[in-house]
């Protein structure tokens, strides 16, 4: 594995976009287009480049499509099971997953990855 392995983020597209009150539940997949264009244009704040971003989205917002600087991950089932699989890939590489999710952190954490809550990407 190349020393300078960018840190990969996970964005757990479902928790974060309900973690705000703001009528998402009206428009999921608008809600989860307005989040993957927000992570386009300013990354991940208080955290230097490179950065793969990866938004994982599920249900009802699984046609958002992927942009230049965010990769979408469309969830067969489970955006929770998904996250974990992605997190699993690369053991070696840093991880951060976004996400608020009790059962989720701890699964990613046993992974050896990093967690923040939905508030890292939302102020």
């Amino acid at each position: 594995m190349d020393d300078e392995a960018s840190l990969l983020v996970i964005v757990d597209g479902a928790n974060v976009v309900g973690s705000r009150p703001d009528g998402w539940w009206r428009d999921r997949k608008g809600a989860a287009e307005r989040l993957r264009d927000r992570l386009a244009e300013r990354g991940l704040p208080g955290r230097p480049s490179p950065v793969e971003l990866v938004l994982v989205v599920e249900g009802a917002a699984r046609g958002v499509t992927s942009v230049p600087g965010v990769r979408v991950e469309p969830a067969s089932g489970s955006g929770d099971d998904r996250i974990v699989e992605l997190t699993a890939e690369d053991p070696g590489r840093p991880r951060l997953v976004v996400t608020a999710d009790r059962e989720l952190r701890s699964r990613v954490a046993a992974l050896g990855a990093e967690v923040i809550g939905p508030s890292a990407l939302l102020h």
